[in-house]
């Protein structure tokens, strides 16, 4: 591996562990982020830790400031409700366009990582634990599934990118299953409409998901930077 390929590898390694520790609030917005430490912590050099935190700026997770260094982008009520209104038309399309292309493997894939998620439950489990974090990765791999088929690639990446502020704002405000919900039925309700090649019920029913999750973070104790 030439010394270019490892310092990418490095960076790219940099940038993942610091932009899951933002998703898991390890982070908090507008916490500020000092290179030097950083780079101790992470066991990373001061260039990839640089790098990564320029990457993870064009993503909208860090903020650099003028003079000041990088901070945690802070979190707002009228940026949670802009970012939900365009997550669900990106959603919803590469949702229409996926089911429209889904193969029979596609199928089989996304019964496949429905069973999953169902049978991980949907009761809350505290942060940090192993089901947790089983959890979370099989519910990001069950909306990656509803949408992999979209065969605009443009449309794919803005859709991660939502993706991932959202699951910032999600994380913050800790267990949504208190208020009662059935985030369960929720996920069966999207998947088995796209099963059913349903487009129109599949992103009805994830318009509400998305939209309920927004409503119930708005009404929650986290640290937005506006008022009510």
């Amino acid at each position: 591996m030439t010394e270019e390929a490892i310092h990418k590898s490095r960076t790219e390694r940099t940038c993942a562990i610091l932009r899951d520790a933002i998703i898991r609030s390890e982070y908090r917005p507008g916490q500020k982020l000092r290179i030097d430490s950083l780079g101790k912590t992470l066991d990373a050099s001061i260039g990839a830790v640089r790098e990564a935190l320029s990457r993870l700026t064009a993503e909208g997770l860090v903020i650099a400031e003028p003079q000041k260094g990088f901070v945690v982008a802070p979190i707002s009520r009228r940026d949670l409700i802009d970012l939900t209104e365009v997550r669900i038309d990106v959603e919803c399309r590469c949702l229409t366009e996926t089911i429209a292309n889904g193969t029979l493997d596609w199928e089989a894939d996304l019964l496949s990582v429905q069973h999953k998620l169902r049978a991980l439950g949907a009761k809350y489990e505290p942060a940090g634990t192993e089901v947790a974090r089983q959890w979370h990765l099989v519910h990001a791999a069950f909306h990656d599934q509803l949408t992999n088929a979209c065969g605009n690639l443009w449309w794919l990446k803005i859709r991660q990118q939502l993706y991932v502020q959202s699951e910032r704002y999600r994380r913050l405000s800790g267990p949504l299953d208190r208020v009662g919900r059935d985030i369960a039925a929720e996920h069966d309700a999207i998947a088995d409409a796209a099963l059913a090649r349903d487009a129109e019920a599949a992103s009805a029913a994830m318009r509400e998901h998305l939209s309920r999750t927004t409503r119930i973070i708005l009404e929650s104790a986290i640290p937005f930077t506006d008022a009510i």
